[in-house]
């Protein structure tokens, strides 16, 4: 299982197309990509989300890719005469109305916005697409290997907060028993005292300690906690994407320990149920960032 955090970062060059790609996740409920690329290359974005749908199942994904052209080339100039006779008849206007020297130049008026621009040159889409991909591997392989790694180090943190569920379980299985007969105990003082010699009936006792048993009674509750956990350790083992099932399983967790507090009338149950509810929320903040 992994970790939806990570950091990946790839470079490739195809001929004089070099390419960038860094990747950043973090956790999402679903795969959510966000891509900032150079305006000429978005035609390529659907390729991008192909290959990163291909190899990731959640997370948010933040895709930067940065693109050169080695080749040295600006593309092909292009120059607007018109936006230069705009600057020049506004800088005659001006002369005509305010005294000042005309220093306007062929230099500095190229160099204004919008004279000289110079447009992308048509590039072969499947070179581009070869340069992307191989930058785009290289990326995911980092992001995936750190997601992993990550995800191993939390899966270690689980088991041992899976263990200490186990293990308050346990007490709690060895208590159930005596609680009966505490209650039975208490309750015989007390009728005793109350009829003061006069004699119990016993049938009526049993009957109550019947009821009190069959009422405060959390055997099936026990049972599926430990189907739960035995689950839950399988999951934490597994190689794929679990996060929403540990979700969903952690809440059923939850709901039995919730059950159990309100069906044992004992202060030391009450108190290790605390203790589980407490491992319970630990785990379900680690499992948000699980894929």
């Amino acid at each position: 299982m992994n970790s939806m955090t990570g950091f990946g970062r790839g470079e490739a060059e195809v001929g004089s197309h070099c390419f960038t790609v860094e990747l950043k996740s973090v956790n999402h409920r679903y795969l959510d990509m966000n891509i900032r690329t150079p305006r000429f290359l978005m035609f390529l974005e659907d390729f991008v989300r192909a290959e990163v749908k291909r190899r990731l199942a959640r997370g948010r994904i933040d895709i930067f890719i940065n693109y050169k052209d080695t080749s040295g080339s600006l593309g092909e100039m292009q120059v607007n005469v018109e936006a230069a006779k705009q600057y020049v008849n506004a800088a005659t206007t001006i002369l005509k109305q305010v005294d000042v020297a005309n220093d306007l130049s062929i230099t500095s008026l190229m160099r204004m916005e919008g004279v000289i621009t110079f447009e992308e040159a048509e590039k072969e889409e499947s070179v581009l697409k070869e340069a992307l991909l191989a930058a785009l591997t290289q990326a995911l392989d980092a992001l995936i290997a750190a997601r992993e790694t990550e995800g191993r180090r939390m899966a270690e943190d689980l088991l041992e907060r899976k263990q200490t569920l186990v293990d308050i379980l346990a007490g709690i299985e060895q208590r159930e028993p005596l609680v009966v007969e505490e209650y039975r105990e208490k309750l015989r003082n007390k009728v005793e005292e109350y009829m003061a010699g006069s004699g119990i009936d016993e049938n009526r006792f049993n009957a109550e300690i019947l009821y009190f048993s069959d009422k405060a009674s959390i055997t099936e509750e026990i049972v599926r906690i430990k189907s739960h956990l035995k689950e839950l350790e399988q999951m934490l083992r597994s190689e794929e994407a679990t996060g929403r099932s540990m979700d969903f399983l952690i809440q059923e967790l939850n709901r039995e320990f919730n059950t159990i507090g309100s069906k044992a009338s004992d202060i030391i149950i009450t108190k290790a149920v605390l203790a589980a509810k407490g491992e319970i929320e630990r785990i379900r903040e680690q499992i948000q960032n699980m894929e």
